[in-house]
């Protein structure tokens, strides 16, 4: 296979992933990336670090690092409370529930202040309430953080009832694009995904 993967006229195939942060684009996991004995507190300030400004030296000698690790705790404490996890901050992620620790993953991966989103299945072993409120925070961040956002996802009633701009694919060949409407009656869609009478 080839192609090309690009990000404001970047390619992106060279680029190392510290390096693809850096420009502002973070992603969740299907597959949840988490650290269970660390607070979600803790968690969400790891999605921090590219973000710092103080270096290695200065680091090492703490010069400047207590006023950057004050900033960033706080932030991390906001995002928590944004995604009403705040009450859980100082609890370790370990043993809590599913839908609890996707919310910390989109917390952690906002923590990066990023303008670009990926999140790869986020609905993946939800339960339907909890895919409902993913749905209701992924538009509520995408709105409040500005941000653009690529979802991978098979929940198709909920990539059609958020999303502006719809890519089906069958096969890692794309068969159609454009609103939700428009892709939900292409007869190459319907003949993908409901099979062809």
């Amino acid at each position: 296979t080839s192609g090309s993967v690009r990000f404001r006229g970047q390619e992106l195939l060279e680029v190392p992933a510290h390096g693809i942060a850096k420009l502002g684009i973070a992603r969740t996991f299907q597959n949840l990336a988490l650290f269970p004995t660390m607070s979600l507190l803790d968690n969400v300030m790891v999605g921090a670090h590219s973000q710092g400004k103080i270096g290695f030296g200065r680091a090492v000698f703490r010069i400047g690092a207590h006023k950057e690790n004050v900033a960033t705790r706080n932030f991390a404490g906001d995002l928590l409370n944004e995604l009403g996890l705040g009450a859980l901050a100082f609890r370790p992620a370990m043993g809590l529930p599913f839908g609890t620790l996707k919310r910390l993953e989109i917390a952690r991966a906002l923590a990066a202040r990023p303008s670009f989103l990926l999140m790869d299945e986020p609905a993946s072993g939800l339960t339907h309430g909890e895919v409902d409120e993913l749905a209701d925070t992924i538009v509520k961040i995408r709105n409040q953080f500005d941000l653009t956002v690529l979802l991978v996802e098979h929940h198709m009633s909920m990539v059609m009832g958020i999303s502006d701009r719809v890519v089906a694919m069958e096969f890692g060949r794309k068969i159609a694009d454009g609103t939700p409407d428009e892709v939900q009656r292409d007869e190459a869609v319907i003949a993908a995904y409901l099979g062809s009478s």
